[in-house]
This record gives C-alpha cells, sequence and structure tokens, in this order.
C-alpha cells in the first residue's frame, strides 16, 4: 500500500505551502493521479483519513481525481486511450500497430489544489 507513503508526502508539501502563504487550517486538498500510478482512490483517501486523525488536518477533505492513460501510437503518431491498461500489447485503434508508443498522460502525480485559510 504505497498510498501511505504518498499521504505523508502529500501533508509535507501542504505544510511548506501553507507555511508558505500563512494559513493554518486546511479545509481541502485535490490530488490528481494518473492511472500508471496505480493509485486506488479508496486506499488514498482511508491513508488520508488514518493519517490525519488528531493533526492539524484532521477534517480536511482530500478529493482526487484519475488521470487516464494516453499514449501516441508509434507508428502513425495518433493519440488514444487503450481498452485494456493490463494487456502487454495496446493496438492503435486507427493503424494496429501494437509497439513503439509513447505515453502522453496517466503517470501524473501531483497536488492541483489546496483550499486554507
Amino acid at each position: 500500500m504505497h498510498e501511505m507513503s504518498i499521504v505523508q508526502s502529500l501533508q509535507d508539501i501542504i505544510r511548506q505551502e501553507m507555511g508558505r502563504h500563512g494559513v493554518t487550517r486546511l479545509l481541502a486538498v485535490r490530488v490528481v493521479h494518473g492511472r500508471l500510478t496505480n493509485v486506488v482512490p479508496e486506499a488514498l483517501e482511508f491513508a488520508w483519513e488514518v493519517m490525519t486523525k488528531d493533526t492539524d488536518m484532521e477534517g480536511a477533505r482530500l478529493e482526487t481525481e484519475e488521470i487516464p492513460l494516453k499514449l501516441r501510437c508509434g507508428g502513425c503518431r495518433r493519440e488514444f486511450e487503450p481498452e485494456d491498461i493490463t494487456a502487454v500489447l495496446a493496438p492503435c485503434p486507427v493503424c494496429g500497430e501494437q509497439i513503439g508508443h509513447e505515453v502522453v498522460a496517466g503517470r501524473e502525480l501531483h497536488i492541483a489544489h489546496i483550499e486554507a485559510e
């Protein structure tokens, strides 16, 4: 469950940002994660709840947004979202090329928004 270490990193970043902006109460945070990061939203929310309990972040809302995997075909260069990301090969729906694709989106893991007062 790598979500615990992700939450620890989120808390560190949030505290730095709150200190930088002179705010003391966290209301909400939105985390964007790509499909390839293997973040399980329910596990992240559980880790958030456990790791913020009895801290200055307790009660703050955690919002998550998953970015789908998007590839650029190694053959025709068109972008597409594979139907099955667990498959070894991802055939391009336009030209049928199965290998050599470039990942365009799906590796993201960052804080998109912090709401505090």
